[in-house]
């Protein structure tokens, strides 16, 4: 991976500490996590299905409800601060949710409106993101007639429109072509060269090899692996991280399949 790291002074912008998630009282989603992650850095998180990393990631977003544990972002409790929370993030989920009768002028708006920026703001973000994201040309076709590459990158755009200091991503390469992936992990690795912290869960390797600073696996709710790709192959005398998420899970992502039994993204609005 050639791109700078932008971490500053070691300063954490995320602090996990005994994280845990239990459902229905006897199912642990996620086990006592703790970890770290610096301001300016671009972090993965990996894990087979049902390892608990969507569950984390949904916590640390305040979508989902912790059971027990400590959640902070840029020094703010994410349960007790939520308001200072979501200021600060951007979040891409796994399923691309957009309102397919609106333009992408419109949304952008419609959610620069909802997070209080000035009309001004709006616009030169806008004329920003489009351009980033090369969709200007269908910024006022309705979204219903993009393709599912468009569709990613406007959602991308949408997590960006507030100026977020952390971007978290939930799978979001998935489904697409070799040109989009790779059109998006360009726009990724320049967010994160201006000094964006990036917190990325995915299924490809080379996409976590090819991005991402610091990598933490997740098996069974709990943290099994932690460290650059590299040291993790050293660490664990293997030549690929595949072979070391193979070696600390017992799987690997070929066998992956969809998990049907998901846990809700918006389980927070019923109080979950």
């Amino acid at each position: 991976m050639d791109q700078k790291m932008n971490e500053k002074n070691g300063r954490n912008i995320i602090e996990v500490t005994n994280l845990t998630k239990i459902y229905n009282g006897k199912v642990k989603a996620v086990d006592n996590v703790s970890f770290a992650v610096k301001e300016g850095e671009f972090f993965g998180f990996l894990g087979p299905n049902g390892a608990g990393k969507t569950t984390t990631i949904n916590m640390l977003a305040n979508l989902v409800k912790k059971t027990a544990g400590s959640a902070k972002i840029d020094g703010f409790e994410v349960a007790r601060q939520s308001d200072e929370v979501y200021k600060r993030i951007g979040f891409a989920m796994q399923e691309v949710g957009l309102d397919e009768t609106a333009t992408a002028r419109e949304m952008m708006q419609l959610h620069g409106r909802l997070y209080h920026m000035p009309p001004s703001e709006i616009k030169a973000q806008m004329h920003k993101l489009l351009k980033l994201m090369e969709l200007e040309r269908v910024a006022d076709k309705y979204v219903s007639a993009y393709s599912g590459g468009m569709k990613r990158r406007f959602d991308l755009a949408l997590s960006l429109l507030h100026k977020p200091k952390i971007l978290f991503l939930d799978e979001p390469t998935t489904g697409l072509d070799p040109h989009a992936r790779r059109m998006i992990w360009n726009h990724l690795k320049q967010l994160n060269k201006e000094g964006m912290t990036i917190f990325l869960t995915t299924h490809f390797m080379d996409e976590a090899e090819e991005l991402c600073r610091r990598i933490a696996i997740m098996d069974k709710g709990k943290i099994v692996a932690e460290g650059s790709a590299s040291s993790l192959a050293k660490k664990y005398r293997v030549k690929s991280l595949e072979e070391v998420f193979l070696k600390v899970t017992g799987h690997s992502f070929q066998e992956e399949e969809l998990n049907a039994n998901s846990t809700d993204p918006y389980a927070r609005i019923r109080g979950v």
